[in-house]
């Protein structure tokens, strides 16, 4: 199947898949055999080698199609990411091309009760002994945990964070499926407990210290740019059944959008989706500046909310409707603006860098 087969099908049965709470084994198939799971993995490993505008235009496409499709290929991509910057060429050889060709399925595992935004905080315990890493702990909502092969894991040595790769099928490895969430409904969400599960100690990626920092900061931004991308995606498609709805929908003798402040909402919606997506295009020309990635992210998740919600609003009742691919974007957009950083971090995060990019500029500080 051609990548446009596949998004024709995504939005024709992504209500569906919403619904049921998975993708279909097949679609998964399609996008493995389509080589979407190694994007912008290096050919040498297996992978296409896309360029990040080429990835940031892939997840556009499938974010409006369906983010639950878009989350398969961002998750992939984190774990991918954070070994291909900090994995030993020996792990690189032995994951990534797994990993590309959807031979492995991968879930980022690093939330946890006590440590959301502030990951820091993560209590999953690392303990070395002889030549293996014993691990502890609980994950909650891990994206495509459900059908997770290798979990990359953030924890904590008794001398520093750090990260590994834990083998789904591992003794001590429990899985517990998450239903019912507000969005990303089919991105087969489940918490995890490890206990007591061993691992060689090669699984390990880069060293202690520098699990949070390095390793998990690689799959962080990699992600951040995806979902900044797939926010994209979905706001364009918002807008596109926007508008068609308010040109055909005719009330009375007026059609909808005949009404100025149907207009008025429409020109609105059109101009925060060219700037989330000029955003992403900033971030993808200069992929390796956090700060223009957390702007992207931040700026595409609130166009993807504000116009999803705008759109519920202009379609009414058919945007409220089971199965509204409106209604089900709006959905996914508010989580967006919580995940891979939330919107009010983001604000932080960016107001900081503004003041140290001025300060470099010679700008005097405010008093």
């Amino acid at each position: 199947m051609a990548l446009a087969g596949l998004l024709e099908r995504a939005r024709a049965e992504a209500g569906d898949w919403d619904r049921v709470g998975a993708l279909p084994a097949d679609v998964v198939r399609d996008v493995a055999a389509l080589g979407l799971l190694g994007s912008d993995v290096p050919s040498r490993y297996g992978g296409l080698g896309r360029d990040a505008r080429e990835l940031g235009e892939l997840c556009a496409a499938l974010g409006g199609a369906c983010s639950s499709l878009r989350s398969l290929v961002t998750v992939q991509g984190m774990v991918g990411a954070a070994l291909l910057r900090w994995g030993t060429e020996a792990q690189r050889a032995a994951w990534l091309p797994a990993l590309a060709s959807g031979a492995l399925r991968a879930g980022f595992a690093a939330t946890e009760q006590g440590a959301g935004t502030e990951l820091a905080a993560v209590a999953t315990e690392f303990t070395r002994q002889g030549g293996e890493i014993v691990v502890s702990g609980r994950k909650l909502w891990i994206t495509f945990g459900r059908f997770a092969d290798v979990f990359l894991v953030l924890g904590r040595y008794p001398d520093g964070l750090g990260a590994v790769l834990v083998e789904a099928d591992r003794a001590g490895v429990r899985v517990e499926p998450v239903h019912g969430q507000l969005g990303l409904r089919a991105g087969g969400l489940a918490d995890v407990t490890f206990d007591q599960v061993r691992i060689p100690a090669e699984n390990a990626l880069a060293t202690k210290g520098f699990g949070l920092s390095h390793v998990v900061g690689t799959a962080l931004d990699h992600g951040r740019f995806t979902v900044a991308w797939g926010c994209v995606g979905i706001a364009e498609e918002c807008l596109a059944l926007a508008a068609r709805h308010a040109a055909t929908r005719v009330q009375g003798t007026t059609r909808l959008v005949e009404h100025q402040v149907v207009r008025a909402a429409l020109g609105r919606m059109l101009v925060e989706t060219e700037s989330a997506r000029a955003l992403c295009e900033r971030a993808a020309d200069d992929r390796g500046s956090i700060p223009r990635t957390v702007t992207a992210k931040y700026a595409a998740a609130r166009a993807a909310a504000h116009v999803s919600t705008q759109a519920v609003q202009v379609l009414g009742a058919a945007g409220c409707a089971d199965g509204a691919a409106v209604a089900r974007f709006f959905r996914d957009a508010k989580v967006m603006q919580i995940i891979e950083g939330a919107d009010e971090v983001a604000e932080v995060a960016i107001g900081e860098h503004a003041v140290r990019r001025h300060l470099l500029e010679g700008d005097r500080p405010c008093t």
